[in-house]
């Protein structure tokens, strides 16, 4: 799978990890087609894969990535974003479609967005 992430997603996936369950815990990653810049997404930390979720291994981490998540994320680059505005992770595709009310191909999701499991 075609994924990068920056060093400034994984400290903050680490850390969710870390606090949210522990280093054999893994980060459930579910992004689905919507939104502005075209991708709408949801994670949480879990002890074990879903039911039709593959684990990828990428830098260390264990993503949890239902079947349509794994379509949408490849050639994306994960990052994380903490300003005066906005704190979460962003993700920039290349591939997506630029529209009138954000930055081309970057779509984000609020850290008050995070589940506990």
């Amino acid at each position: 799978m075609n994924v990068m992430i920056t060093p400034g997603a994984e400290k903050f996936i680490r850390q969710m990890v870390r606090f949210n369950g522990g280093e054999n815990y893994g980060f459930r990653l579910s992004v689905t087609a919507g939104g502005c810049s075209g991708l709408a997404s949801e994670f949480t930390v879990e002890a074990a894969p879903k039911a039709g979720d593959s684990v990828v291994m990428k830098d260390g981490i264990r993503l949890f990535l239902p079947a349509e998540s794994r379509l949408l994320l490849e050639g994306v680059t994960i990052d994380f974003v903490d300003t005066p505005t906005k704190t979460g992770l962003s993700f920039i595709d290349p591939k997506a479609a630029p529209c009138g009310c954000s930055s081309a191909g970057v779509a984000s999701i609020d850290i008050a967005s995070i589940a506990r499991n």
